[in-house]
């Protein structure tokens, strides 16, 4: 339990964190622990995870909804948790050297913790509510991180950007999980993992399908929803390096990978997922091509090799689901430290243009270190982690089903474009003669350093060593994804193979493609032409279209009106009650004299006569009067059938208004006729029209069969639960004690409201 409690305590500690910050900034390097704690105490799971164990840590959080805060541990999970815990720890690291001399670092250690404690609830969590719970607070926590230069319009606009994509894909995730649970009967994942073939074969399975891909696809950038995540570069380097490389952007990749047991499997899986994987990865590819900001060009490739393991698990075989998972923690190790290399560059040398940056290698020697070891994986390069992930993706595509040449061409584009990427990002700000351009920067302090070196060395000793990983946590993991055993095994060199033939074809490829880099530009301007259709372009113009048709709508029904508001309710709920009457065909009304007495005749009649009074009087007092016989003539009514708790309700409530609107009308003037004769019988055709559907629906609910009456539950428990014997009472407190607070919370602020215009009126008069 102690992985349980030490995750719970990240988000205490993330609120105290700005005043731990505020202390001394060094001490941001305390709050690394936080991370480090986790990673070690995941580290302790390796060993059962990877005898085939599943560990299932839970404290109850919502017992009446069969609810718990549950924490499943297989191989799956444990990889990813440890991916954002270790890569978390980095970060904070980096950070305490980014933000050296930053007033508003504590606030960025807060959001960063919190939105670290919500990326582990989501790989971690064990059952699917929950996860969709830590799912929205990372929306909402990179939101703020995104945006975090707030005062920037590029800022704002790609933080509101990427809420607004992740969030309307977080909406249609979560319609996807209440299809699910209605299938299972359950949000645990071990009872979902439990019942494949009862998703896979019930008619909700397309839309479930459907829901949960758009979940994915969103948070993970595919395409045509990858547009957000370059834009999302506007916010920090450690940011970007967190987020946007090694942990949100890979939530997505989770969600497929867990469902894969269940969703997996069929026709339908495989094109939508491999076809939108495939769209993303070349997408990407060739958007990355023609960019010249360091973090741009990392980040389309991001959006590249997204694509790339989500088309992987698209496939689904055993080789694919290898080569995802493999490939998934290669580009965690060396993108993150390019990111992180990206921004020691720019704080060195005052920008990431990358045709202003040369000759760095002498200033920066620990950053240019870091930058080529991760560049070298990245262009899968032995002995480098990054050339293993490599080859099992040439493997696994050669060996796909189908579509083989297909998708063994596109993976070598993507890979092609690593290499110039790595080439440009990793190696080239280092070489040659400083830009003269270029001031006279230096090394930064060890944090900007250290952590994308530690990243960068990590892809190198798992290249040298891959059995360390393989069996233990790579093992476990594909058995997660696939449901059955698997054995992973791990090797820098296979021979001479097909798949180190693609390998050195990539090589040269890429070194093509960054000779002629330079074209991209230029055919990037001729299509700017096409722009009006670029998936960004139609977001936001779409977004101004709605917001446009908001405001109109806004205007025309919250005009302050009131008599426009009353004949938009009426009207709706007029047309919505006659659909609901002609939807039902048949309609057998019974009216029962059974019980028909003339008192209670008597009082309808006195009621009809008042309304029509009310209506075509001229007195003010004469109208008050009918209202309130109308008012007496319903408290009568609730008297004579067994209501005499309601009944003083009604006459209470009847006698205050009666002597509320003489006070007030007898200030008024006469009563005269505004509207045009026209007006008047619209309106009274509308009122005719609500009170006999009104009408309708009472005798038709008279004539329904009537269901299970609740009211001997409210008889028998009152005493025994509530120990009150006044059932009345009983229920509005404690049986609808929710609902009653409610409804004087309602009373309360609106009796705020009015005392305060009268104040403000009071005041106005004063001056």
């Amino acid at each position: 339990m102690e992985l349980l409690y030490t995750f719970l305590a990240i988000f205490p500690i993330a609120f105290i964190s700005p005043y731990i910050v505020r202390q001394k900034s060094t001490w941001g390097w305390t709050l690394a622990l936080v991370p480090a704690a986790i990673f070690i105490l995941l580290l302790r799971f390796v060993t059962d995870v990877s005898h085939g164990h599943t560990e299932i840590l839970a404290l109850n959080w919502l017992p009446t909804l069969d609810i718990s805060l549950m924490l499943y541990i297989d191989g799956l999970s444990l990889l990813f948790a440890l991916i954002i815990s270790f890569i978390g720890f980095l970060i904070i690291i980096y950070a305490s050297g980014y933000f050296h001399h930053n007033n508003y670092a504590g606030r960025f250690y807060m959001i960063v913790l919190l939105f670290m404690g919500a990326m582990l609830g989501v790989v971690l969590a064990g059952n699917l509510f929950t996860m969709f719970v830590f799912w929205e607070l990372t929306s909402f926590t990179s939101y703020l991180l995104i945006g975090w230069n707030h005062e920037k319009e590029e800022s704002r606009w790609a933080a509101l950007q990427s809420l607004i994509v992740t969030g309307g894909g977080g909406l249609a995730l979560f319609a996807g999980l209440i299809l699910m649970r209605l299938i299972v009967g359950s949000f645990d994942i071990a009872d979902i993992l439990s019942q494949p073939e009862l998703i896979r074969s019930h008619s909700f399975y397309i839309p479930v399908l459907i829901l949960v891909a758009l979940g994915a696809f969103t948070k993970s950038a595919q395409f045509p929803f990858h547009f957000w995540l370059p834009g999302a570069m506007a916010a920090p380097t450690p940011v970007s390096a967190y987020l946007h490389s090694a942990t949100m952007v890979k939530a997505g990749i989770y969600l497929l990978a867990r469902l894969n047991p269940v969703l997996g499997g069929t026709a339908e899986w495989t094109t939508v997922i491999t076809l939108v994987g495939g769209l993303t990865m070349v997408t990407g590819a060739a958007l990355a091509l023609p960019q010249n900001d360091l973090k741009k060009l990392l980040a389309y490739t991001t959006v590249s090799a997204l694509g790339m393991i989500t088309l992987l698990i698209g496939l689904g075989t055993s080789l694919a689901i290898k080569a995802a998972m493999v490939f998934l923690l290669v580009h965690s190790l060396y993108k993150g430290s390019l990111f992180m290399v990206a921004g020691g560059i720019d704080h060195a040398a005052g920008t990431r243009d990358v045709r202003l940056l040369s000759g760095l290698g002498r200033l920066l020697p620990f950053t240019a270190t870091a930058g080529l070891l991760a560049a070298l994986s990245m262009s899968g390069l032995p002995p480098f982690f990054g050339f293993i992930g490599k080859e099992l993706v040439y493997e696994a595509n050669l060996h796909a089903p189908q579509w083989v040449w297909i998708l063994t061409a596109t993976g070598l584009f993507a890979n092609a474009v690593n290499v110039t990427v790595a080439i440009v990002v990793g190696i080239r700000p280092f070489w040659g003669q400083k830009h003269e351009k270029l001031g006279h920067g230096h090394e930064g302090p060890l944090g900007l350093w250290l952590g994308p070196l530690i990243a960068a060395a990590a892809g190198l000793l798992l290249g040298l060593y891959p059995a360390w990983v393989a069996k233990p946590l790579f093992s476990p993991t594909v058995s997660a994804i696939l449901a059955q055993d698997y054995s992973v095994k791990l090797k820098l060199w296979h021979g001479l193979n097909t798949a180190l033939l693609l390998s050195f074809l990539t090589i040269l490829v890429g070194i093509l493609l960054y000779v002629v880099r330079a074209n991209f530009a230029r055919i990037q301007q001729r299509l700017a032409v096409l722009q009006p259709i670029y998936p960004s372009m139609l977001f936001k113009n779409g977004l101004n279209k709605f917001l446009f048709l908001s405001d109109k709508a806004t205007r025309a029904l919250q005009n302050g009106n009131l008599y426009v508001y009353l004949i938009t309710i009426f009207s709706v709920m007029a047309a919505g009650l006659w659909l609901q009457v002609i939807s039902s065909y048949n309609i057998n009304v019974k009216i029962d004299f059974h019980d028909f007495n003339f008192i209670d005749l008597g009082i309808v009649m006195l009621m009809i006569v008042a309304t029509f009074m009310a209506i075509l009087t001229r007195g003010r007092l004469t109208a008050v009067t009918a209202l309130g016989v109308i008012g007496f003539g319903v408290a009568l009514i609730y008297i004579l059938h067994g209501a005499p708790d309601v009944a003083i309700t009604q006459l209470v409530i009847e006698t205050l208004t009666v002597v509320l609107f003489v006070l007030i009308l007898y200030r008024f003037p006469r009563f005269t006729l505004l509207s045009k004769k026209s007006t008047r019988m619209r309106d009274a055709s509308l009122a005719v029209l609500v009170g006999f559907m009104m009408t309708s629906l009472l005798l038709m609910k008279n004539s329904a069969e009537s269901l299970a009456n609740i009211s001997p539950f409210f008889v028998e428990n009152s005493v025994i639960k509530a120990h009150g014997h006044n059932i009345v009472n009983v229920i509005l407190v404690d049986f609808r004690g929710i609902d009653t607070l409610g409804e004087i919370t309602v009373l309360s602020v609106a009796a705020l409201g009015v005392y305060a215009l009268l104040k403000l009126k009071m005041g106005a008069k004063e001056k």
